[in-house]
């Protein structure tokens, strides 16, 4: 049997973590402080796994089985939806730690030893003015010479 959503908003804490299953290894998770959490469990080279779908009510029943359908179909693809998780989130890590601006503000560190304090002063003024608004988000291995050229321009 299949949750429904009256049977959701009605569920109570108990004074243990309660399980309220759903369908095709779905479930809601009831803490005893009131929490409630989608989790799913699946099977990987026949080791049980679970993982996190979101929480309820920022994530809904049809949500939550959006989310375990997208799931499923890694699996039927080989890979564990875990660790392809895992590996978008340190993508994104990578990617955000070599922003623009993140590069910028390095090479600005190791030059500014060389400068004196108001050149230096001067140089980071004008990134912060000129560049970074436009750059500072992009990954440099998606920046382009003419995307850096127009900003230098537009200056």
């Amino acid at each position: 049997m299949t949750l429904s959503a009256r049977a959701i908003n009605n569920a109570k804490p108990g004074k243990k973590t309660r399980r309220m299953l759903d369908a095709r290894g779905l479930y809601l998770e009831v803490s005893p402080s009131g929490g409630r959490g989608w989790r799913l469990k699946y099977r990987v080279a026949g080791a049980e796994k679970r993982i996190s779908r979101g929480t309820f009510p920022e994530v809904s029943l049809a949500d939550a089985r959006e989310r375990r359908d997208a799931a499923r179909k890694l699996l039927a693809q080989g890979l564990d939806p875990s660790a392809e998780r895992k590996a978008e989130r340190r993508a994104a890590e990578l990617r955000d730690a070599n922003s623009f601006e993140a590069v910028a503000r390095e090479w600005y560190a190791k030059q500014a030893r060389t400068w004196t304090a108001r050149h230096a002063n001067d140089v980071l003024r004008r990134l912060e003015a000129n560049l970074f608004p436009d750059l500072g988000a992009r990954p440099v291995a998606e920046t382009t010479a003419p995307e850096l050229l127009s900003a230098a321009r537009d200056v």
